[in-house]
């Protein structure tokens, strides 16, 4: 049997302060995806992302969901390098793309990788087009003793169109991810969140979703607005399309719609893992609620900056959807290594043990915590570090099979974790 590892992050100094995390999804509109009607005219993927760019650098959001970015991996990296990656940042990290539905568009995810790291993804379902799960974990001060926040994030783009059919499609689509969180996983922290294309909250899929009859996993919207949104002015503060009346690539008519959400779970409604939602924070960025049926950049809309205003009217037809999470842990520090432990790495993997060599560059007493991917603390050992090089034998032989997360302290606080896969 072959076992993998690897090195994962570096975690520092403690901060005293708590944190928060912004969550951001947009729909960008056929990014570097060009048809007969967004052409390399009308939706030029160079001026998308100079627009983008505003947006990030006003919002800097810590994750970053996104639809409609082409199938093409050079976009991928596009996206990553000139947007995110961009304006003195360099601290974003991007999933990897799945498209096993064949679709042109797909979805995909950018996260902070100083207050975050990918635990694993999924493709939970593949009509029309692929549905993702993201499993992220935050990177608290905590985390060397088993106190690990898990933040699960999935990303949709459900069939457009107003005919029953479409609609239909949407709740085939919706069915599919409830009944894979039912038989693959436990109930916790999750976010929902894509272009959903519903009109009303009578819809199958927005009643999968959200009902309560969904058994052990059910979402909520943090405004609670249900309703039928298309085309009601009594929804203007909520809708998310059209930002132009113009038309081109850009769907025409003004802001008539909410297709766009971040549903979050119960855990997360009302904080009891550990991740809040922050009250008041949820909001379609530029929606003032003053511009039904007319393009989001007339004027006066006084809900972002002009040069936000602009580029939010020029980026996409959709708004993008934000809300903040605040977490209960203490935040990461600037990443630092260890002055006394040097070259920390795993060497060896089997049944019955790891083993770990570092270097020392004095004597130190080091901790060690082994914990699961769920944050149960398995095991703690304490051991004595000479000057120089170490070898380290980490017993396994009574663990099952899994991810495990190692972390090494020394005498002054600076710590290692290490990712082991046996």
């Amino acid at each position: 049997m072959k076992y993998t590892l690897l090195i994962l992050l570096a975690i520092s100094l403690k901060a005293s302060a708590q944190d928060s995390l912004r969550i951001l999804h947009y729909n960008l509109l056929n990014y570097g995806n060009y048809s007969t009607y967004c052409n390399n005219v009308n939706n030029n993927h160079i001026t998308k992302e100079g627009h983008l760019r505003t947006i990030i650098g006003y919002l800097k959001p810590d994750i970053f969901t996104v639809n409609e970015l082409s199938s093409v991996n050079a976009y991928h990296d596009r996206l990553l390098t000139e947007v995110m990656n961009s304006d003195g940042r360099s601290y974003y990290k991007r999933t990897l793309a799945t498209n096993i539905a064949g679709s042109d568009i797909i979805n995909m995810m950018f996260y902070d990788s100083t207050k975050l790291a990918l635990h694993s993804m999924h493709v939970i379902q593949l009509n029309v087009r692929d549905i993702n799960l993201y499993k992220l974990y935050y990177k608290s001060n905590q985390l060397h003793s088993g106190d690990t926040i898990f933040l699960n994030c999935i990303v949709a783009h459900l069939k457009a169109g107003d005919s029953n059919s479409d609609a239909q499609s949407r709740g085939v689509m919706a069915a599919n991810v409830m009944n894979w969180l039912q038989t693959n996983t436990q109930p916790g922290n999750y976010l929902l969140m894509g272009d959903f294309n519903v009109y009303t909250s009578t819809e199958p899929s927005y009643q999968y979703f959200t009902s309560s009859s969904a058994g052990s996993f059910q979402f909520f919207d943090p405004v609670n607005a249900p309703g039928e949104w298309n085309n009601n002015i009594d929804f203007a503060a909520y809708h998310t399309q059209s930002v132009s009346s113009s038309g081109g690539c850009q769907a025409s008519g003004g802001m008539d719609d909410r297709f766009d959400f971040i549903l979050a779970t119960d855990e997360i409604m009302e904080g009891s893992r550990k991740i809040r939602y922050k009250q008041g924070s949820y909001k379609a960025v530029g929606q003032d609620g003053n511009h039904f049926n007319q393009s989001i950049t007339t004027l006066p809309n006084p809900s972002v900056p002009p040069d936000v205003l602009t580029a939010l009217g020029r980026a996409s037809d959709h708004l993008p959807v934000t809300m903040v999470l605040e977490m209960e842990a203490e935040q990461p520090g600037a990443l630092t290594e260890s002055v006394l432990l040097k070259d920390i790495r795993i060497i060896r993997v089997n049944e019955s043990e790891a083993t770990i060599n570092l270097t020392a560059l004095k004597p130190s007493k080091c901790s060690i915590f082994i914990f699961s991917s769920t944050g149960q603390l398995m095991r703690t050992i304490s051991s004595n570090i000479k000057q120089g090089f170490n070898s380290l034998n980490i017993p396994l032989k009574s663990f099952p099979k899994g991810i495990y997360l190692i972390s090494i302290s020394d005498s002054e606080g600076f710590r290692r974790t290490l990712k082991l896969i046996k």
